[in-house]
Protein backbone atom coordinates (compact mmCIF):
# COMPACT_ATOMS: atom_id res chain seq x y z
CA UNK A 1 0.00 0.00 0.00
CA UNK A 2 1.58 3.32 -0.93
CA UNK A 3 1.76 6.18 1.51
CA UNK A 4 -0.77 8.56 1.06
CA UNK A 5 -3.40 5.12 0.98
CA UNK A 6 -1.88 3.97 4.34
CA UNK A 7 -2.42 7.83 5.32
CA UNK A 8 -6.11 7.52 3.92
CA UNK A 9 -7.09 4.62 5.60
CA UNK A 10 -5.43 5.18 8.87
CA UNK A 11 -7.58 8.46 9.00
CA UNK A 12 -10.96 6.53 7.66
CA UNK A 13 -10.45 4.20 10.41
CA UNK A 14 -9.98 6.48 13.06
CA UNK A 15 -13.25 8.18 11.65
CA UNK A 16 -15.11 5.51 11.74
CA UNK A 17 -13.91 4.50 15.32
CA UNK A 18 -15.29 7.94 16.51
CA UNK A 19 -18.60 7.50 14.46
CA UNK A 20 -18.81 4.22 16.87
CA UNK A 21 -18.57 5.81 19.50
CA UNK A 22 -21.30 8.84 18.70
CA UNK A 23 -23.70 6.51 17.68
CA UNK A 24 -23.53 4.56 21.31
CA UNK A 25 -23.34 7.48 23.40
CA UNK A 26 -26.43 9.03 20.89
CA UNK A 27 -28.54 5.45 21.56
CA UNK A 28 -27.61 5.49 25.03
CA UNK A 29 -29.39 8.77 25.81
CA UNK A 30 -32.52 8.01 23.37
CA UNK A 31 -33.46 4.76 25.24
CA UNK A 32 -32.05 5.38 28.38
CA UNK A 33 -35.33 4.89 30.24
CA UNK A 34 -34.71 1.08 29.24
CA UNK A 35 -31.43 0.89 31.16
CA UNK A 36 -31.71 -1.13 33.87
CA UNK A 37 -32.47 1.71 36.25
CA UNK A 38 -35.68 0.49 37.57
CA UNK A 39 -36.76 1.15 41.05
CA UNK A 40 -36.76 -2.69 41.19
CA UNK A 41 -33.25 -2.92 40.72
CA UNK A 42 -32.23 -0.09 42.92
CA UNK A 43 -34.44 -2.03 45.44
CA UNK A 44 -32.29 -5.19 44.36
CA UNK A 45 -29.01 -2.98 44.99
CA UNK A 46 -30.21 -1.21 48.59
CA UNK A 47 -31.55 -5.19 49.86
CA UNK A 48 -28.24 -6.53 49.25
CA UNK A 49 -26.16 -3.41 51.10
CA UNK A 50 -23.78 -3.05 47.70
CA UNK A 51 -22.15 0.34 47.99
CA UNK A 52 -22.56 0.98 44.62
CA UNK A 53 -24.97 3.47 43.00
CA UNK A 54 -26.43 2.97 39.13
CA UNK A 55 -25.75 6.56 37.58
CA UNK A 56 -26.44 7.16 34.31
CA UNK A 57 -23.35 7.12 31.99
CA UNK A 58 -22.41 10.63 31.36
CA UNK A 59 -21.81 12.05 27.65
CA UNK A 60 -18.26 12.24 27.26
CA UNK A 61 -16.66 14.74 25.11
CA UNK A 62 -15.60 13.90 22.09
CA UNK A 63 -12.59 15.30 20.06
CA UNK A 64 -13.64 16.08 16.43
CA UNK A 65 -10.55 16.93 15.76
CA UNK A 66 -8.84 15.41 12.87
CA UNK A 67 -6.06 13.02 13.34
CA UNK A 68 -3.45 13.83 10.48
CA UNK A 69 -4.84 17.77 11.39
CA UNK A 70 -1.79 20.63 12.44
CA UNK A 71 -1.10 23.94 13.58
CA UNK A 72 -1.62 27.11 11.54
CA UNK A 73 1.80 28.06 13.21
CA UNK A 74 3.49 25.15 12.03
CA UNK A 75 6.86 26.05 9.61
CA UNK A 76 6.93 23.54 6.90
CA UNK A 77 11.19 23.44 5.40
CA UNK A 78 11.16 23.71 1.74
CA UNK A 79 11.97 20.53 0.90
CA UNK A 80 9.11 18.53 2.55
CA UNK A 81 6.51 21.19 1.09
CA UNK A 82 8.29 19.61 -2.31
CA UNK A 83 8.12 16.58 -1.42
CA UNK A 84 4.07 16.80 -0.43
CA UNK A 85 3.42 18.74 -3.94
CA UNK A 86 5.15 15.49 -5.69
CA UNK A 87 3.19 12.97 -3.64
CA UNK A 88 -0.27 14.15 -4.12
CA UNK A 89 0.58 15.21 -7.93
CA UNK A 90 1.70 11.38 -8.34
CA UNK A 91 -1.22 10.18 -6.74
CA UNK A 92 -3.68 12.42 -8.64
CA UNK A 93 -2.14 11.93 -12.18
CA UNK A 94 -1.39 8.16 -11.84
CA UNK A 95 -4.80 6.81 -10.02
CA UNK A 96 -4.63 3.22 -11.73
CA UNK A 97 -1.09 2.72 -10.81
CA UNK A 98 -1.45 3.59 -6.46
CA UNK A 99 -4.33 0.93 -7.01
CA UNK A 100 -2.61 -1.23 -9.27
CA UNK A 101 0.03 -1.47 -5.86
CA UNK A 102 -2.35 -1.78 -3.67
CA UNK A 103 -3.69 -4.73 -5.45
CA UNK A 104 -0.32 -6.53 -5.98
CA UNK A 105 0.80 -5.91 -1.98
CA UNK A 106 -2.61 -8.06 -1.01
CA UNK A 107 -1.87 -10.66 -3.48
CA UNK A 108 1.75 -10.85 -2.03
CA UNK A 109 0.35 -11.15 1.17
CA UNK A 110 -1.78 -14.18 0.28
CA UNK A 111 -1.00 -17.62 1.61
CA UNK A 112 -1.79 -19.50 -2.22
CA UNK A 113 -0.96 -19.37 -5.25
CA UNK A 114 -2.41 -17.24 -7.77
CA UNK A 115 -4.28 -20.33 -9.26
CA UNK A 116 -5.13 -21.26 -5.86
CA UNK A 117 -6.45 -17.71 -5.31
CA UNK A 118 -8.73 -17.77 -8.05
CA UNK A 119 -10.06 -21.07 -7.32
CA UNK A 120 -10.67 -20.05 -3.84
CA UNK A 121 -12.33 -16.59 -4.79
CA UNK A 122 -14.89 -18.46 -7.17
CA UNK A 123 -15.78 -21.24 -4.29
CA UNK A 124 -16.33 -18.43 -2.08
CA UNK A 125 -18.48 -16.11 -4.17
CA UNK A 126 -20.68 -19.46 -4.79
CA UNK A 127 -21.18 -20.21 -1.24
CA UNK A 128 -22.38 -16.11 -0.99
CA UNK A 129 -24.78 -17.16 -3.56
CA UNK A 130 -26.45 -19.69 -1.45
CA UNK A 131 -26.32 -17.68 2.34
CA UNK A 132 -27.13 -13.99 0.47
CA UNK A 133 -30.52 -14.38 -0.75
CA UNK A 134 -32.35 -11.95 -3.07
CA UNK A 135 -33.60 -8.60 -1.17
CA UNK A 136 -36.62 -6.62 -1.94
CA UNK A 137 -34.89 -3.83 0.21
CA UNK A 138 -31.52 -3.10 1.16
CA UNK A 139 -30.64 -1.02 4.50
CA UNK A 140 -27.23 0.60 5.15
CA UNK A 141 -26.50 0.29 9.23
CA UNK A 142 -24.46 3.58 10.75
CA UNK A 143 -21.61 0.46 11.69
CA UNK A 144 -21.34 -0.84 8.38
CA UNK A 145 -23.16 -3.58 8.04
CA UNK A 146 -25.99 -4.36 5.05
CA UNK A 147 -28.87 -5.32 6.22
CA UNK A 148 -30.94 -7.25 3.10
CA UNK A 149 -34.97 -7.55 3.46
CA UNK A 150 -35.79 -11.13 2.37
CA UNK A 151 -38.83 -12.68 1.86
CA UNK A 152 -39.83 -14.49 4.36
CA UNK A 153 -39.91 -18.05 2.08
CA UNK A 154 -36.54 -17.37 0.66
CA UNK A 155 -34.78 -17.09 3.47
CA UNK A 156 -31.58 -19.80 3.76
CA UNK A 157 -33.61 -22.05 6.24
CA UNK A 158 -36.00 -23.24 3.67
CA UNK A 159 -33.27 -24.48 1.06
CA UNK A 160 -33.63 -27.37 3.56
CA UNK A 161 -35.13 -30.67 1.58
CA UNK A 162 -37.80 -30.73 4.68
CA UNK A 163 -38.74 -26.77 4.24
CA UNK A 164 -38.94 -26.88 0.45
CA UNK A 165 -42.13 -24.83 -0.76
CA UNK A 166 -43.27 -24.25 2.54
CA UNK A 167 -43.72 -20.52 4.57
CA UNK A 168 -43.09 -19.98 8.61
CA UNK A 169 -45.39 -21.28 10.81
CA UNK A 170 -48.26 -19.00 13.01
CA UNK A 171 -46.67 -17.78 16.78
CA UNK A 172 -47.15 -20.95 19.29
CA UNK A 173 -48.78 -20.55 23.04
CA UNK A 174 -46.48 -19.10 25.17
CA UNK A 175 -45.14 -20.80 28.65
CA UNK A 176 -47.78 -20.39 31.73
CA UNK A 177 -46.15 -17.56 33.74
CA UNK A 178 -44.14 -15.45 31.10
CA UNK A 179 -44.41 -12.38 32.05
CA UNK A 180 -44.99 -10.08 28.79
CA UNK A 181 -45.41 -6.59 30.60
CA UNK A 182 -42.36 -5.57 30.26
CA UNK A 183 -41.36 -3.30 26.98
CA UNK A 184 -37.87 -3.63 25.02
CA UNK A 185 -37.15 -0.77 22.78
CA UNK A 186 -37.38 -1.35 19.32
CA UNK A 187 -34.17 0.07 18.50
CA UNK A 188 -31.84 -1.98 20.45
CA UNK A 189 -29.84 -3.08 17.26
CA UNK A 190 -27.72 -0.03 15.30
CA UNK A 191 -29.10 -1.12 12.01
CA UNK A 192 -32.44 0.25 13.04
CA UNK A 193 -31.57 3.66 13.59
CA UNK A 194 -31.05 4.39 10.51
CA UNK A 195 -35.21 4.82 10.93
CA UNK A 196 -35.67 2.25 7.60
CA UNK A 197 -37.17 -1.05 8.25
CA UNK A 198 -38.08 -4.53 6.27
CA UNK A 199 -41.37 -4.71 5.10
CA UNK A 200 -43.81 -7.20 6.52
CA UNK A 201 -43.54 -10.98 4.99
CA UNK A 202 -39.83 -10.30 5.02
CA UNK A 203 -37.03 -11.05 7.16
CA UNK A 204 -33.59 -8.68 7.36
CA UNK A 205 -30.76 -10.89 7.48
CA UNK A 206 -27.07 -8.92 7.98
CA UNK A 207 -25.37 -9.74 4.55
CA UNK A 208 -22.19 -11.88 4.19
CA UNK A 209 -18.79 -10.43 2.43
CA UNK A 210 -15.86 -11.96 0.89
CA UNK A 211 -13.85 -10.90 4.08
CA UNK A 212 -16.05 -12.85 6.48
CA UNK A 213 -15.74 -16.34 4.66
CA UNK A 214 -11.85 -15.54 3.79
CA UNK A 215 -11.39 -14.68 7.34
CA UNK A 216 -12.03 -18.09 8.08
CA UNK A 217 -9.74 -19.67 6.07
CA UNK A 218 -12.05 -22.65 5.02
CA UNK A 219 -15.89 -22.66 3.98
CA UNK A 220 -15.72 -25.69 6.13
CA UNK A 221 -15.25 -23.30 9.05
CA UNK A 222 -17.19 -20.43 8.31
CA UNK A 223 -19.99 -19.81 10.73
CA UNK A 224 -19.68 -23.15 12.83
CA UNK A 225 -17.84 -23.39 16.01
CA UNK A 226 -14.53 -25.89 16.80
CA UNK A 227 -15.80 -28.68 18.04
CA UNK A 228 -14.82 -29.36 21.69
CA UNK A 229 -16.02 -30.82 25.07
CA UNK A 230 -19.36 -29.13 26.92
CA UNK A 231 -17.83 -30.77 30.16
CA UNK A 232 -16.54 -27.90 32.32
CA UNK A 233 -13.25 -28.78 33.73
CA UNK A 234 -9.85 -27.93 33.15
CA UNK A 235 -8.84 -29.31 29.84
CA UNK A 236 -11.29 -27.35 27.47
CA UNK A 237 -9.31 -27.21 24.53
CA UNK A 238 -8.37 -23.25 24.73
CA UNK A 239 -12.38 -22.53 25.38
CA UNK A 240 -12.78 -21.20 29.09
CA UNK A 241 -16.20 -20.69 30.85
CA UNK A 242 -17.67 -19.21 33.86
CA UNK A 243 -21.49 -21.04 34.07
CA UNK A 244 -24.50 -21.54 35.99
CA UNK A 245 -26.14 -24.60 35.03
CA UNK A 246 -29.04 -27.37 35.95
CA UNK A 247 -29.14 -31.01 35.26
CA UNK A 248 -30.81 -34.18 35.56
CA UNK A 249 -34.50 -33.40 34.72
CA UNK A 250 -36.10 -33.12 31.53
CA UNK A 251 -36.41 -29.25 30.41
CA UNK A 252 -38.36 -27.92 27.74
CA UNK A 253 -36.95 -24.12 27.42
CA UNK A 254 -35.11 -21.72 29.76
CA UNK A 255 -35.36 -18.25 30.30
CA UNK A 256 -33.04 -15.31 31.35
CA UNK A 257 -31.71 -11.59 31.29
CA UNK A 258 -28.59 -11.16 30.46
CA UNK A 259 -26.31 -8.13 31.09
CA UNK A 260 -24.58 -6.75 27.65
CA UNK A 261 -21.17 -5.04 27.43
CA UNK A 262 -18.61 -5.00 24.87
CA UNK A 263 -15.17 -6.86 26.19
CA UNK A 264 -12.42 -6.54 24.57
CA UNK A 265 -11.01 -9.24 22.77
CA UNK A 266 -7.35 -9.75 22.54
CA UNK A 267 -7.03 -11.48 18.95
CA UNK A 268 -9.19 -12.19 15.63
CA UNK A 269 -9.05 -15.95 16.33
CA UNK A 270 -10.82 -16.00 20.03
CA UNK A 271 -14.09 -14.43 21.16
CA UNK A 272 -15.81 -14.29 23.93
CA UNK A 273 -20.02 -14.29 24.33
CA UNK A 274 -22.38 -14.42 26.67
CA UNK A 275 -25.11 -16.99 26.48
CA UNK A 276 -27.69 -19.63 26.90
CA UNK A 277 -27.46 -23.33 26.36
CA UNK A 278 -30.02 -25.66 25.87
CA UNK A 279 -28.81 -29.57 25.53
CA UNK A 280 -29.23 -32.99 25.26
CA UNK A 281 -27.33 -36.42 24.64
CA UNK A 282 -24.42 -37.59 25.49
CA UNK A 283 -21.03 -35.60 25.67
CA UNK A 284 -19.50 -37.79 22.44
CA UNK A 285 -20.78 -37.49 18.75
CA UNK A 286 -24.67 -37.03 19.09
CA UNK A 287 -24.27 -33.90 21.67
CA UNK A 288 -27.49 -31.88 20.36
CA UNK A 289 -27.54 -27.71 21.99
CA UNK A 290 -29.64 -24.59 21.08
CA UNK A 291 -27.85 -21.61 21.72
CA UNK A 292 -28.77 -18.02 21.82
CA UNK A 293 -26.94 -14.65 23.59
CA UNK A 294 -24.53 -11.69 22.95
CA UNK A 295 -21.11 -12.15 21.16
CA UNK A 296 -17.95 -10.51 20.84
CA UNK A 297 -16.32 -12.18 17.71
CA UNK A 298 -13.32 -10.68 15.08
CA UNK A 299 -13.27 -13.69 13.10
CA UNK A 300 -17.07 -14.28 12.38
CA UNK A 301 -17.83 -10.53 12.14
CA UNK A 302 -14.92 -8.96 11.35
CA UNK A 303 -15.18 -6.16 14.06
CA UNK A 304 -14.98 -5.37 17.89
CA UNK A 305 -18.72 -4.78 18.34
CA UNK A 306 -21.54 -7.07 20.66
CA UNK A 307 -23.97 -8.95 18.55
CA UNK A 308 -26.67 -11.08 18.72
CA UNK A 309 -26.21 -14.31 17.83
CA UNK A 310 -28.01 -17.84 17.60
CA UNK A 311 -26.16 -21.41 17.13
CA UNK A 312 -27.25 -25.10 17.02
CA UNK A 313 -25.89 -28.31 16.47
CA UNK A 314 -26.78 -31.87 16.55
CA UNK A 315 -23.64 -33.75 16.35
CA UNK A 316 -21.55 -32.20 18.53
CA UNK A 317 -20.47 -29.50 16.25
CA UNK A 318 -18.87 -31.74 13.79
CA UNK A 319 -20.74 -31.31 10.56
CA UNK A 320 -23.99 -29.90 11.49
CA UNK A 321 -25.51 -26.53 12.97
CA UNK A 322 -24.26 -22.76 12.36
CA UNK A 323 -24.35 -19.56 13.46
CA UNK A 324 -27.53 -16.90 12.45
CA UNK A 325 -29.04 -18.02 9.19
CA UNK A 326 -26.13 -18.96 7.51
CA UNK A 327 -26.88 -22.30 6.63
CA UNK A 328 -30.62 -24.04 6.54
CA UNK A 329 -31.33 -24.43 10.33
CA UNK A 330 -33.02 -21.24 12.35
CA UNK A 331 -36.11 -19.98 10.30
CA UNK A 332 -36.67 -16.13 11.71
CA UNK A 333 -40.46 -15.06 11.58
CA UNK A 334 -39.36 -11.44 12.63
CA UNK A 335 -38.88 -8.89 10.62
CA UNK A 336 -37.08 -5.98 12.85
CA UNK A 337 -34.46 -7.79 14.34
CA UNK A 338 -31.53 -8.80 12.29
CA UNK A 339 -29.58 -11.66 14.21
CA UNK A 340 -26.17 -10.97 14.00
CA UNK A 341 -26.18 -7.47 14.34
CA UNK A 342 -24.56 -4.96 16.41
CA UNK A 343 -26.77 -4.53 20.07
CA UNK A 344 -26.78 -0.81 21.31
CA UNK A 345 -26.30 0.43 23.58
CA UNK A 346 -24.11 -1.87 25.98
CA UNK A 347 -23.29 -1.02 29.78
CA UNK A 348 -20.70 0.78 31.47
CA UNK A 349 -18.19 0.36 34.29
CA UNK A 350 -20.11 2.32 37.47
CA UNK A 351 -22.76 3.83 34.58
CA UNK A 352 -25.78 2.82 33.22
CA UNK A 353 -26.55 -1.18 33.08
CA UNK A 354 -28.43 -2.56 29.71
CA UNK A 355 -29.78 -6.02 29.52
CA UNK A 356 -31.64 -8.50 27.08
CA UNK A 357 -34.29 -10.99 28.03
CA UNK A 358 -34.29 -14.56 26.13
CA UNK A 359 -36.97 -17.10 26.42
CA UNK A 360 -36.04 -20.82 24.41
CA UNK A 361 -38.66 -23.08 24.93
CA UNK A 362 -40.59 -25.99 23.05
CA UNK A 363 -44.15 -25.98 21.29
CA UNK A 364 -45.84 -28.66 22.70
CA UNK A 365 -48.44 -29.13 19.73
CA UNK A 366 -45.33 -29.28 17.19
CA UNK A 367 -42.51 -30.04 18.91
CA UNK A 368 -40.17 -26.89 17.02
CA UNK A 369 -37.83 -24.86 19.49
CA UNK A 370 -38.67 -21.32 19.28
CA UNK A 371 -36.54 -17.92 20.42
CA UNK A 372 -38.24 -14.72 22.05
CA UNK A 373 -36.37 -11.67 22.43
CA UNK A 374 -37.26 -9.15 24.81
CA UNK A 375 -40.89 -9.46 26.42
CA UNK A 376 -43.62 -10.98 23.53
CA UNK A 377 -40.56 -10.48 20.17
CA UNK A 378 -40.83 -13.84 18.83
CA UNK A 379 -37.64 -14.51 16.61
CA UNK A 380 -38.17 -18.31 15.29
CA UNK A 381 -37.92 -21.53 15.76
CA UNK A 382 -35.23 -24.44 15.16
CA UNK A 383 -37.42 -27.17 13.77
CA UNK A 384 -37.78 -30.38 15.33
CA UNK A 385 -36.23 -32.26 12.75
CA UNK A 386 -32.85 -30.64 12.94
CA UNK A 387 -32.50 -32.73 15.86
CA UNK A 388 -32.24 -36.21 17.67
CA UNK A 389 -32.17 -35.75 21.39
CA UNK A 390 -33.83 -32.32 21.45
CA UNK A 391 -36.83 -33.95 19.26
CA UNK A 392 -37.91 -34.95 22.97
CA UNK A 393 -36.45 -32.68 25.60
CA UNK A 394 -33.09 -31.13 26.79
CA UNK A 395 -31.05 -32.70 29.62
CA UNK A 396 -29.35 -29.72 30.72
CA UNK A 397 -29.60 -26.04 30.76
CA UNK A 398 -26.86 -23.66 30.85
CA UNK A 399 -26.12 -20.10 31.37
CA UNK A 400 -23.12 -17.95 31.64
CA UNK A 401 -20.03 -16.93 29.33
CA UNK A 402 -17.18 -18.14 27.34
CA UNK A 403 -14.06 -17.52 25.83
CA UNK A 404 -11.32 -18.72 23.75
CA UNK A 405 -7.64 -18.27 24.60
CA UNK A 406 -5.79 -19.25 21.90
CA UNK A 407 -2.94 -18.44 23.40
CA UNK A 408 0.54 -20.53 24.03
CA UNK A 409 2.84 -19.76 27.23
CA UNK A 410 0.69 -17.00 28.63
CA UNK A 411 -3.00 -16.67 29.06
CA UNK A 412 -4.95 -13.94 27.09
CA UNK A 413 -6.17 -10.77 27.72
CA UNK A 414 -9.39 -11.42 26.39
CA UNK A 415 -12.09 -9.91 28.70
CA UNK A 416 -15.42 -12.08 29.82
CA UNK A 417 -18.60 -10.50 30.44
CA UNK A 418 -17.37 -6.69 31.73
CA UNK A 419 -13.56 -7.80 32.43
CA UNK A 420 -14.24 -7.36 35.67
CA UNK A 421 -14.55 -10.53 38.78
CA UNK A 422 -17.94 -11.62 40.19
CA UNK A 423 -17.07 -10.23 43.25
CA UNK A 424 -17.28 -6.34 41.91
CA UNK A 425 -21.12 -7.23 41.91
CA UNK A 426 -23.75 -4.55 40.60
CA UNK A 427 -22.41 -2.33 37.77
CA UNK A 428 -18.52 -3.21 37.45
CA UNK A 429 -19.40 -7.41 37.01
CA UNK A 430 -21.32 -8.56 34.35
CA UNK A 431 -24.66 -10.62 35.41
CA UNK A 432 -27.48 -13.27 34.52
CA UNK A 433 -30.66 -12.66 36.40
CA UNK A 434 -33.94 -14.56 36.60
CA UNK A 435 -32.77 -17.94 35.77
CA UNK A 436 -35.95 -20.02 34.56
CA UNK A 437 -36.82 -23.68 33.08
CA UNK A 438 -39.98 -24.85 31.14
CA UNK A 439 -41.43 -28.00 32.44
CA UNK A 440 -43.47 -30.56 31.22
CA UNK A 441 -46.26 -28.54 31.41
CA UNK A 442 -44.86 -25.54 29.19
CA UNK A 443 -44.61 -23.52 32.73
CA UNK A 444 -41.79 -21.60 33.58
CA UNK A 445 -40.87 -22.19 37.17
CA UNK A 446 -37.46 -20.94 39.44
CA UNK A 447 -34.18 -22.78 38.93
CA UNK A 448 -33.86 -25.30 42.10
CA UNK A 449 -30.77 -26.74 41.66
CA UNK A 450 -28.33 -24.00 40.14
CA UNK A 451 -25.03 -25.07 40.42
CA UNK A 452 -22.08 -22.35 39.76
CA UNK A 453 -18.21 -23.63 38.31
CA UNK A 454 -15.61 -21.88 36.64
CA UNK A 455 -12.92 -23.71 34.97
CA UNK A 456 -10.11 -20.77 35.98
CA UNK A 457 -11.10 -19.08 38.34
CA UNK A 458 -8.03 -17.06 38.61
CA UNK A 459 -8.61 -15.25 34.92
CA UNK A 460 -12.56 -15.78 34.71
CA UNK A 461 -15.20 -16.69 37.99
CA UNK A 462 -18.31 -16.84 39.20
CA UNK A 463 -20.55 -15.84 42.10
CA UNK A 464 -24.51 -16.96 42.18
CA UNK A 465 -27.46 -16.20 44.60
CA UNK A 466 -31.31 -15.77 44.84
CA UNK A 467 -33.15 -12.67 46.07
CA UNK A 468 -37.29 -12.05 45.55
CA UNK A 469 -36.07 -9.35 42.81
CA UNK A 470 -33.67 -11.05 40.70
CA UNK A 471 -34.60 -14.73 41.60
CA UNK A 472 -31.96 -16.99 40.65
CA UNK A 473 -28.96 -14.63 39.27
CA UNK A 474 -24.99 -14.72 39.19
CA UNK A 475 -22.14 -12.33 38.39
CA UNK A 476 -19.54 -13.63 36.53
CA UNK A 477 -16.68 -13.02 34.11
CA UNK A 478 -12.84 -11.72 34.24
CA UNK A 479 -9.95 -9.86 32.57
CA UNK A 480 -7.95 -12.80 31.79
CA UNK A 481 -4.44 -11.95 32.25
CA UNK A 482 -3.40 -10.53 35.49
CA UNK A 483 -1.01 -11.08 38.49
CA UNK A 484 -3.24 -14.92 39.36
CA UNK A 485 -3.47 -15.77 35.99
CA UNK A 486 -0.42 -14.87 33.89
Amino acid sequence: MDLLGAVLQLANTKLKDNNWRNLDQQHRRRIRQFQCTKAQTVSLVQEESEATRHTRNPSSKMDYSSPCGCSCNMIIPPIIYILVCILFFTSSVCPAHSLESRNSSHQANQTFRPGEESQKLKTVRAHLTKVNKPAVKTIQSPDGDTIDCVLSHHQPAFDHAKLKGKKPLDPPERPKGHDTTGILPEEFQLWSMSGESCPEGTVPIRRTSEQDILRANSIGRFARKLRRPIRRDTTSNGHEHAVGYVTGDQYYGAKASINVWAPRVASQYEFSLSQMWVIAGSFNDDLNTIEAGWQVSPELYGDNYPRFFTYWTSDAYQATGCYNLLCSGFVQTNNRIAIGAAISPTSSYNGGQFDISLLIWKDPKHGNWWLEFGSGILVGYWPSFLFTHLRNSASMVQFGGEVVNSRSGFHTTTQMGSGHFAGEGFGKASYFRNLQVVDWDNSLIPLSNLRVLADHPNCYDIQGGINRVWGNYFYYGGPGRNSRCP
